[in-house]
């Protein structure tokens, strides 16, 4: 990918102590920007991303914030605005998951994960487009939605929900906010190594199931970074609206995978 300057930009990203947001916190810093990385409990994880991005030049601070919480939210962007002076970039990748059948789901779990993974995501489009429209200079806002959007996993119908429901709240936000110049974006991951997916799989499990995926692995955090990098780069000044799917060809069909014969 070619370099992607963004010196003088700065960005906010959610759930950015581990897993996909660490990984984009620490690529935006990376490419120059100043970088809010939010976190919710893992606060030693994201002052060691703090750490990094500062290492390689670029200014970032850690703040706490439950995503579920609008006045959480608005106050982390104004302190974005207090520290480095504007917004410029948004990553929604905060998200909560409880995988029971929902007519056995524990409903404070079930609401739990529609309050982050849903309304999370709301909180930070609406609270970074006001701060994008008030600026009057555009802006870039990504979304991490998932193949859960479309494909009805069994026990994840909260994490199903709302991710489906991502997918048209970014594509009207990218309706509504043209005429300001906001940029509203989607990436959907595939099934990626990290340490939230961890929660349901061991190694052997992660390694097998990798290996039927027809490129012969799960993802990376970092090349998910790299694609919400892509959609966040400020160059991209006509792309909106548009779901970027990097999930290593596991939603083609199942005869495309490796040794696998087409059905007659």
């Amino acid at each position: 990918m070619p370099d992607i300057g963004l010196d003088g930009h700065v960005a906010v990203v959610t759930g950015a102590s581990l897993g996909i947001g660490r990984a984009t916190a620490i690529a935006l810093g990376r490419a120059g920007a100043s970088v809010v990385v939010n976190y919710h409990t893992h606060s030693q994880q994201a002052e060691e991303a703090v750490a990094t991005i500062s290492d390689f030049g670029s200014r970032a601070i850690s703040h706490q914030a439950d995503v579920s919480d609008l006045e959480a939210v608005e106050q982390m962007v104004s302190r974005a605005v207090d520290e480095f002076g504007r917004l410029d970039i948004a990553v929604s990748n905060a998200a909560f998951s409880d995988r029971q059948l929902f007519h056995e789901a524990d409903v404070a779990g079930f609401r739990r994960t529609v309050d982050v993974t849903m309304w999370g995501a709301f909180h930070l489009l609406r609270a970074a487009s006001r701060q994008m429209i008030a600026q009057g200079e555009g802006g870039s806002i990504a979304l991490v939605s998932s193949p859960h959007a479309f494909v009805p996993v069994p026990r994840s119908m909260a994490y199903n929900m709302s991710k489906a429901a991502i997918e048209h709240m970014a594509k009207t936000a990218a309706i509504e906010l043209a005429e300001h110049r906001i940029r509203v974006n989607m990436i959907q991951p595939g099934w990626t190594d990290t340490p939230g997916e961890r929660k349901f799989a061991s190694e052997e499990t992660l390694h097998s199931a990798g290996s039927k995926i027809p490129l012969g692995r799960l993802g990376t955090s970092e090349e998910m970074a790299e694609g919400i990098l892509f959609l966040c780069n400020p160059e991209n000044t006509y792309t909106t609206g548009a779901t970027l799917l990097i999930d290593g060809g596991i939603s083609l069909p199942w005869w495309a995978n490796r040794g696998s014969a087409a059905p007659e």
